[in-house]
């Protein structure tokens, strides 16, 4: 450690992010990106904004979450966007959970939260998943700080109920309850039709999944006006400008293609439930996914060796090797060819 750094930089724990191999060749199924490119409103939209660079983006992106708000049924007051959900994210750390309060997350979760808990500072506790790797809803009762959740989780791809959230959010009416929506559009419906009931509930959402957007990084999120101001404050009080012009037309541009998002989504879901069918052939157990991912062991191959090989072979997967999860593998949802390949790669390394 350089003598320079502050207690915060030493303390930090940074979030490894999957491996980024961007060859022509690769076949790349370990960062759960959408296979299909964004709408093509999308690219018209950025086109027209590139002659506007010289002036600056607008702090609010009134055009987009006016966008997001028509969508999801809800008020313009009620939307916020960043760069990316995890900033949103970093931004919901700091607006709601205070150093000092224990906050509580799944210890099979998303890692990034533990990274930003000891980034600010915040103690948490990991609430054990049941043997099925689904919530515990009782270890989440009365949290002292708050709670964050993925639903579906990740990286388990397992979707809670919407009755599920509501007793949470029953059991902490005076806590902060965040639900991580980065893979709903897989999955049923969103906790965002409890936001009406819940002013502690916030919502928070990416467009680099179900709308193709990984490299445009644009996240929001969705809850009452209060919560809202204070992603706001806290923004304004780092970055007034986190979307830049090309992000926040082609974002906008792709929430007004519903029935392109509509149909790539259902591709997705299709071939992922037609993969589950390929993986189950060759012996894997594949846990229950309402994600555009699927997460599977193997009773007789290494899952970190596994990896390894698919690697060798052109094809990237993600192995965690997190206690409970070391065995498994979670493989992004790619198009039919993408899968046809991986299965059998899969076939031939599990025949030697």
């Amino acid at each position: 450690m350089n003598r320079l750094w502050s207690e915060m930089t030493r303390r930090t724990e940074p979030y490894i992010p999957g491996e980024q191999l961007n060859r022509p060749e690769i076949i790349k199924l370990n960062t759960n990106e959408n296979p299909y490119p964004p709408s093509p409103r999308t690219g018209e939209a950025i086109q027209r904004e590139i002659g506007r660079l010289q002036l600056y983006p607008s702090p609010t992106a009134d055009g987009l979450c006016q966008a997001i708000a028509e969508r999801e049924n809800l008020p313009a007051d009620h939307v916020f966007v960043a760069n990316g959900s995890d900033e949103v994210l970093a931004f919901s750390f700091m607006a709601f959970f205070d150093p000092g309060q224990t906050i509580r997350f799944p210890d099979i979760s998303y890692s990034f939260y533990p990274v930003y808990s000891k980034l600010f500072n915040i103690p948490y506790e990991e609430v054990p998943l049941r043997e099925s790797f689904t919530l515990n809803l009782d270890g989440f009762a009365q949290a002292e700080g708050g709670i964050i959740l993925p639903n579906p989780n990740a990286p388990t791809g397992i979707y809670e109920s919407l009755d599920g959230i509501r007793e949470i959010l029953e059991a902490n009416p005076d806590r902060p309850v965040i639900i991580d929506e980065a893979y709903i559009d897989f999955a049923g419906p969103s906790a965002a039709v409890l936001i009406g009931e819940y002013d502690n509930l916030l919502v928070t959402r990416t467009t680099s999944k179900s709308r193709s957007l990984a490299g445009l990084r644009v996240g929001y999120a969705l809850g009452h006006p209060g919560l809202i101001e204070a992603l706001v404050r806290i923004k304004d009080s780092f970055n007034s400008y986190t979307l830049d012009r090309l992000a926040q037309a082609g974002a906008e541009a792709a929430f007004r293609d519903e029935t392109y998002f509509r149909e790539t989504t259902k591709r997705i879901v299709q071939t992922r439930n037609r993969a589950v069918e390929q993986l189950g052939a060759l012996g894997f157990r594949v846990l229950p996914s309402s994600a555009n991912f699927l997460f599977c062991t193997h009773p007789e191959a290494d899952a970190e060796k596994l990896c390894e090989k698919l690697k060798g072979r052109g094809i990237l997967v993600r192995h965690f090797s997190k206690p409970r999860i070391q065995d498994y593998l979670r493989i992004t949802v790619g198009t039919d060819e993408q899968m046809d390949r991986l299965s059998k790669v899969l076939s031939e390394i599990l025949c030697k």
